[in-house]
């Protein structure tokens, strides 16, 4: 709750001054509509917020719903000043995480169309401030969140072995803790052999291409260490290519553009006449 008020203080830190001196103290409904096709997320959120500023509200969709432009999401009554300060709040966080939601929904139906076994993965490429958000809507549209944070899991990637030799770097890793999962950034095949002896339980392929994703696994399998590990495929990767790395025997397809190239679905928040009778309505 406390990143959806910082939300609010951000948009308005003094009040709304427009709404102030333009509408008197009034009640009013309203109802947020989808402007285009997408998967709706953010919704639970947004009612979370609006029931914290005594706004009620009926949801006619729930996140994970596949949307209609025009369909009618969220019809809400209450103070009239405090549903305009709250409008653009709710439909930037509604918008940004349907966006998400709906490219991880797409790009999540692609690759297990090609290979059921294979997740889509976001990354930690995600807004300043909007983490949760950002991988919440990730999860609700199919992915897998990977890490959430540098605490969650060991990715030992390029810029650490620059400082530490990849071997001894894995080993140390894996000695830390018992509960911390291992995974190891590799550019090429004889890395990942090293990585997968040294006791590393995920290898992402970084940069790869499919040729050499194939190359590297058929050589994890002649030294019997394929079956050791998970194999993580990122970087290069576009919704072009995708179908062809998903073929791969792989396991986790990661993009970081799922959340750092964010396009948000057009919604809009519309105040109803009073005298609107709608069956919908609260």
């Amino acid at each position: 709750m406390d990143d959806l008020l910082r939300y609010v203080r951000e948009d308005a830190p003094f009040g709304d001054v427009t709404t102030s001196a333009v509408i008197p103290v009034m009640n009013c409904r309203a109802v947020i509509i989808a402007r285009e096709n997408g998967v709706i997320a953010g919704l639970h959120d947004v009612i979370r917020l609006f029931s914290y500023y005594e706004i009620a509200c009926s949801s006619t969709k729930q996140d994970g719903d596949e949307v209609q432009a025009g369909d009618e999401l969220l019809f809400c009554t209450g103070s009239a000043h405090t549903i305009l300060l709250l409008e653009r709040t709710v439909l930037n966080l509604m918008g940004r995480m349907s966006g998400i939601a709906t490219s991880v929904r797409r790009v999540s139906e692609l690759v297990t169309s090609v290979n059921q076994s294979c997740r889509v993965a976001v990354t930690r490429k995600t807004a300043p401030g909007l983490r949760i958000a950002d991988k919440k809507a990730a999860l609700i549209g199919g992915a897998e969140t990977h890490r959430f944070c540098l605490s969650d899991a060991i990715l030992i990637k390029d810029n650490h072995l620059v400082l530490v030799p990849l071997q001894e770097a894995v080993l140390r890793a894996v000695s830390y803790s018992p509960y911390r999962v291992v995974e190891v950034e590799v550019e090429d095949s004889q890395s990942a052999c090293i990585a997968a002896e040294s006791g590393a339980a995920i290898l992402l392929l970084d940069n790869m291409s499919p040729e050499e994703v194939q190359e590297t696994v058929d050589l994890l399998i002649a030294k019997n260490l394929k079956k050791l590990v998970k194999i993580e495929i990122s970087g290069g990767i576009t919704h072009e290519n995708i179908g062809r790395y998903a073929s791969l025997p792989v396991d986790i397809i990661s993009l970081g553009s799922l959340t750092h190239t964010v396009r948000p679905v057009d919604m809009s928040l519309d105040i109803l006449p009073s005298s609107s009778d709608n069956g919908n309505d609260i």
